[in-house]
């Protein structure tokens, strides 16, 4: 499984003038254009209402944390960017040799489309933006897909860690940030077998599923190491640690273990805060 990363080495954000922010996304976003025309791909895009029969893996997290104020009505909308997005990816069939993009198949999540304004995470400061929020979305795909066997071509991890541990369920860094149309998730069909991607909007989840015409055949765990959090030079903390996937057979005997990726973020509160 390959994974896209940066630069482990972490610094303090750097402050970029408008002009430099907006050319080098231009930049970035004609080279995004380019690939999605490249006929090395085949890019998945047959969706279907007909479940297939086998869970190979199922996830749901929380649409709304316990914030205040004006990041409230942040999330609230999150939860309507998050219905239009789910409704461009829902039922998914990614074939055999085929790759998943999830900003080709989303688009551009603009206010004509219904988007509205949700939390961002930009240069280490929170705001908002349109369409801001769906990340969640992506986290919860690039979670799932650990636990299949279909390939991870590109990954961007989060460089800050926004929030402390409350109530998290799975290990720091095991999310995929992302941001139209350069920061992209992808992911290829190395399988000789149909998988399809169910999602949804519960009343209280992000609810999600990957599933197949057979079933599965081993069971992954995600295995987090090295996990500590370091003071920089620059004096704030970056926190860091390494995912590992091991292999299970129907018995629960262990296959094997792989290396995924290691993780590396800017703390955005202090580690010292009491639990």
């Amino acid at each position: 499984m390959r994974m896209v990363l940066t630069n482990n080495q972490l610094r303090p954000p750097i402050r970029r003038s408008w002009l430099r922010l907006r050319l080098g996304k231009a930049w970035y976003a004609g080279k995004r254009y380019l690939l999605w025309c490249s006929p090395r791909f085949r890019w998945a895009k047959e969706r279907r209402s007909e479940q297939l029969p086998w869970v190979q893996f199922a996830h749901a997290t929380p649409l709304m944390r316990r914030l205040r104020g004006e990041e409230m009505e942040w999330q609230r909308n999150k939860v309507i960017n998050l219905r239009l997005a789910v409704a461009r990816l829902d039922g998914l069939i990614l074939h055999p040799g085929e790759t998943f993009s999830y900003w080709k198949l989303i688009g551009r999540p603009t206010r004509r489309k219904g988007y509205r304004e949700g939390m961002v995470l930009f240069l280490g400061r929170i705001g908002s933006d349109v369409g801001g929020g769906l990340c969640q979305l992506s986290n919860l795909i690039f979670w799932m897909t650990l636990h299949t066997p279909l390939t991870v071509t590109e990954r961007y991890r989060h460089s800050h860690d926004v929030f402390p541990d409350a109530n998290r369920t799975q290990p720091f860094g095991s999310g995929a940030t992302c941001a139209y149309p350069h920061r992209d998730l992808m992911i290829r069909n190395d399988t000789d077998r149909d998988f399809q991607l169910c999602l949804r909007v519960g009343e209280t989840h992000l609810e999600g599923e990957w599933r197949s015409a057979e079933p599965p055949a081993v069971r992954y765990e995600i295995v987090e190491r090295d996990h500590r959090m370091d003071q920089a030079s620059w004096g704030g903390y970056i926190r860091h640690n390494a995912l590992y996937r091991r292999t299970y057979g129907a018995d629960g005997t262990v296959l094997g273990e792989e290396f995924l990726l290691t993780n590396d973020a800017i703390m955005m509160y202090s580690p010292l805060l009491p639990q």
